[in-house]
């Protein structure tokens, strides 16, 4: 007799996801630490990254480096095309060899088209190879809708991601590169003594932001990918289709803000602390314990708050043998009724099959009283 069994756990009152406003075509806010989406907007729509594409340019530099394929002390030289290349440019030389390092902060803080140009070449041997390689990797680390035709973001129609995925994208860099990320933060680079600025405006707000890419063409509008860390919250914001720096930098802003101020993280479990017991069916135990491999935890918003459900589900009965580490039930969290996050709870120990006279009195049991022999104590 099975039957799906959902404990409350407890109850807060809150809502999860806030109305906001914003007249960025695309967008998604995001809370690192705690894994919630805070606010989304068209965020699996394709369309045009403009230069925050350069992220995945870099992403994959930072990989050779990584890999010791590369070191920020190797040179690439300077082809005809990357120096010819029109947008933002780094202004390397024409067959000039340029250190890594230089290429990463011409591509981070100058935006240089002819820095990547120079990159890809230096990587793959031309950029149309380059750009072969960046989708290939691009399915590997979960980039579902992108497609990259060239190193720059340059104007294609083919050349398309989502926010959703600038936000994957994102994630993964500040993950896969702690050592390298810090470039992101760097607000200005002097190259050929010409000197220019971050485009990124948080980086000068005093908000602790610490990168990472804006991005502007007539097919996109303008575009940033940010972070914006304080104390012990990260988030990531990502917008497109705006129709000036000064919106973008002003909306930036305004969403950050109100992702700090307006929504409060909660931690609600810290992974591998033993959760509670549920029980299990003809084993040398009448409970087996259960924890999480995953931090619980949610962010929501401070007000306009409504129930918030916290609930273990499992599949009952539970019957032994029940091995250490065996996935046996989920923590849900729950707004209302509908299931907003979940985590999957693992057995604390084994429980193996009480013997055989004991299987006989127990299922002679049930057969008398049934579920009733399941507390839910």
């Amino acid at each position: 007799m099975n039957k799906l069994i959902i404990f409350l756990l407890f109850i807060i009152k809150t809502s999860l996801v806030q109305a906001i406003e914003t007249p960025a075509k695309q967008g998604i806010l995001y809370d690192y630490e705690t894994k919630t989406v805070l606010f989304e907007k068209n965020s699996d729509e394709l369309m045009s990254p403009s230069s925050m594409s350069k992220i995945m340019t870099i992403y994959y530099l930072f990989k050779k480096i990584k890999d010791g394929e590369i070191s920020i002390d190797d040179e690439f030289e300077v082809s005809k095309k990357a120096w010819k290349k029109g947008g933002s440019k780094m202004f390397v030389n024409l067959k000039s060899m340029v250190r890594v390092e230089d290429l990463i902060r011409g591509i981070i803080v100058q935006s240089g088209n002819d820095a990547c140009i120079v990159v890809a070449e230096g990587i793959s041997g031309s950029e149309s190879i380059f750009a072969d390689e960046l989708n290939e990797l691009a399915n590997e680390i979960g980039l579902e809708s992108s497609n990259f035709t060239n190193s720059t973001g340059w104007p294609d129609k083919k050349h398309l991601m989502t926010v959703n995925d600038l936000l994957k994208l994102t994630v993964r860099t500040i993950e896969d590169f702690p050592d390298l990320y810090r470039y992101y933060s760097e607000k200005e680079f002097t190259y050929n003594n010409i000197k220019q600025l971050n485009r990124n405006p948080l980086l000068f707000r005093p908000i602790g932001s610490d990168g990472l890419k804006t991005g502007h063409t007539s097919l996109g509008g303008y575009g940033l990918v940010a972070t914006v860390k304080n104390k012990d919250r990260r988030l990531i914001l990502v917008l497109n289709g705006l129709k000036s720096s000064a919106q973008r930098s002003k909306e930036s802003e305004r969403l950050m803000k109100i992702g700090f101020n307006q929504f409060k993280s909660i931690k609600i479990a810290p992974k591998t602390k033993e959760l509670g017991q549920i029980p299990i069916w003809s084993g040398k135990k009448k409970e087996i314990s259960f924890y999480t491999k995953d931090d619980i935890s949610i962010t929501v918003p401070k007000r306009d708050r409504k129930k918030i459900n916290f609930k273990v589900r499992y599949q009952s009965p539970l019957i032994a043998p029940v091995a250490e580490d065996q996935y046996i039930a989920d923590f849900l969290i729950k707004k209302n009724d509908q299931t907003i996050k979940s985590y999957k709870l693992y057995a604390t120990n084994n429980v193996s099959e009480s013997n055989f006279f004991s299987k006989m009195i127990l299922n002679f049991k049930f057969l008398l009283f049934g579920e009733s022999l399941i507390t839910t104590q």
